[in-house]
């Protein structure tokens, strides 16, 4: 195979040659170069549209690639550290589902902490696996989950040899990371896979003095955003595998799901971004920390908030911390985490990334700039000032341990009936209730509604979370299984 050089972008460079062939274009998309919707041109750019192409033999096929895309997923393997790497246009919704369709089946067993994003458990809907919940530790004071505590990852373990998997957040939404190696380690010695959602990680991989990437921690598959931290458009993902993994297997399965019309936008914006990363992602990461611990120690200034870090590491369940994650705690000024995310919204135009009952997150990556950091920063000065009021009635706890009675799968699909919210109590649950994001359920297929769950779901309606996943838009009501 021909050397290729990471100041390359394959696919970027295929469609400018595209560009300058002229093809006349008697295939789709229909609005052929944008000829067709001249409204959608005005808003995206001719350039933009020019580029929305299909599949062909200059520009290669996501499904099989055997030239330019192909060249980009290997140059993308190689900047990740991975054997393999597969350019995702689904978001990484889609290389989390494919990485678990990859190793678990119908009733085989995956072990996994309780705080993962919907796609995790999606993904065992659709396979039928059985999850095995290490049902992280949960900071009290800010009312978050931590990571997977390695003697706890063990017990699991030992409980369940029979397991394929084990699969961490690395790190969560809040930049708390476990202790990866360990177990990595642990899982190999036990002959089970380990895996990484890794959707808020793709910086481990070329900044410094951060957290272990899962590549670099001997895992052997992960999940990672681009369009997150890294800087291509949104939607756009990678999935990588290390070299225990069989190529050819995992491309079938992402083609069980993946569109067979893989958007070159997309895949260009993953290139290109790549090539970024591998290039300058060292300088650009070092600038986002520097960034991001100004903000927290301004923040930290104001009085009331408390934007955490580092000290909160404790060698277990907080192994590590990403410090680009500007988390904030919200509680000591009286208001919700969300509260805080409608206010800065809608009196200060500024647009975080989340608030929950308790906390806020606001992102800090490549294409942020010293002046919008004031910004955020003053306007939360303003916010205590304004807005701050007692804390007595505030609920900060965020993690309710499960009670698992049925497995996702055969939850989701089986006989069900809908009630009224309040009257679900001790039933089970047979479909999703979230707030979105961070998108970790509250309640999943196959989970005991209980009081304490109830209870936390009308708080969360009544402080402004957009809550999601049930098919009763308002979430007046759940579906249950009948008779169960």
């Amino acid at each position: 195979m021909r050397k290729l050089s990471q100041e390359r972008a394959p696919i970027y460079e295929a469609l400018e040659r595209f560009k300058k062939m002229r093809v006349v274009p008697f295939d789709v998309p229909g609005h052929k170069r944008g000829r067709g919707n001249p409204e959608l041109t005005a808003l995206l750019g001719e350039n933009c549209v020019q580029m929305d192409v299909n599949s062909m033999k200059p520009l290669d096929n996501l499904c099989h690639p055997i030239s330019v895309i192909r060249d980009a997923e290997v140059l993308a393997a190689e900047a990740f550290h991975a054997a393999h790497a597969f350019l995702m246009v689904g978001g990484t919704t889609s290389a989390v589902q494919s990485m678990i369709l990859s190793v678990v089946k119908r009733g085989e067993k995956i072990i996994l902490p309780r705080n993962v994003h919907r796609s995790v458990m999606g993904a065992l809907v659709l396979c039928g696996a059985i999850p095995i919940y290490v049902n992280p530790a949960c900071d009290e004071k800010l009312g978050i989950p931590l990571g997977m505590s390695v003697s706890d990852v063990k017990k699991a373990i030992e409980k369940h040899p029979d397991a394929k998997a084990v699969l961490v957040n690395n790190p969560t939404y809040y930049g708390i990371c476990s202790d990866l190696r360990s177990i990595v380690k642990l899982a190999h010695e036990h002959n089970m896979l380990c895996l990484a959602d890794e959707a808020h990680g793709t910086h481990f991989y070329f900044g410094e003095n951060l957290p272990v990437s899962a590549m670099d921690a001997g895992a052997d598959m992960a999940a990672v955003s681009m369009h997150k931290s890294g800087g291509s458009l949104t939607q756009s993902s990678l999935l990588l595998a290390g070299p225990a993994m069989t190529e050819g297997h995992i491309r079938q399965i992402i083609n069980l799901t993946q569109t067979t019309s893989g958007s070159y936008l997309l895949l260009s914006s993953l290139d290109i971004s790549r090539r970024n990363l591998a290039l300058r992602g060292k300088v650009s990461f070092a600038r986002v920390v520097d960034l991001a611990e100004y903000a927290r120690a301004e923040i930290n200034a104001i009085g009331g908030y408390y934007a955490y870090s580092k000290e909160l590491i404790n060698g277990d369940s907080i192994f590590d911390f990403d410090v680009t994650k500007l988390s904030v705690n919200t509680l000591n000024i009286g208001l919700a985490g969300i509260e805080v995310y409608d206010l800065l919204r809608d009196e200060y135009d500024i647009q975080i990334e989340f608030g929950d009952l308790g906390n806020i997150l606001a992102y800090i990556s490549i294409g942020d700039r010293i002046r919008e950091i004031e910004r955020l920063v003053s306007a939360l000065y303003e916010v205590r000032r304004r807005f701050s009021k007692s804390k007595s009635d505030l609920m900060s706890h965020e993690y309710i341990d499960p009670q698992v009675a049925v497995s996702p799968q055969d939850a989701f699909y089986a006989d069900k009936e809908s009630l009224p919210i309040r009257e679900t109590e001790g039933r089970v649950c047979s479909e999703f209730v979230m707030c979105y994001p961070p998108g970790i359920p509250i309640l999943a297929p196959g989970e005991r509604i209980t009081k304490e769950i109830l209870d936390y779901i009308e708080y969360a309606k009544e402080k402004g979370c957009s809550m999601t996943g049930p098919e009763n838009p308002d979430i007046e009501r759940l579906n249950v299984l009948k008779g169960v």
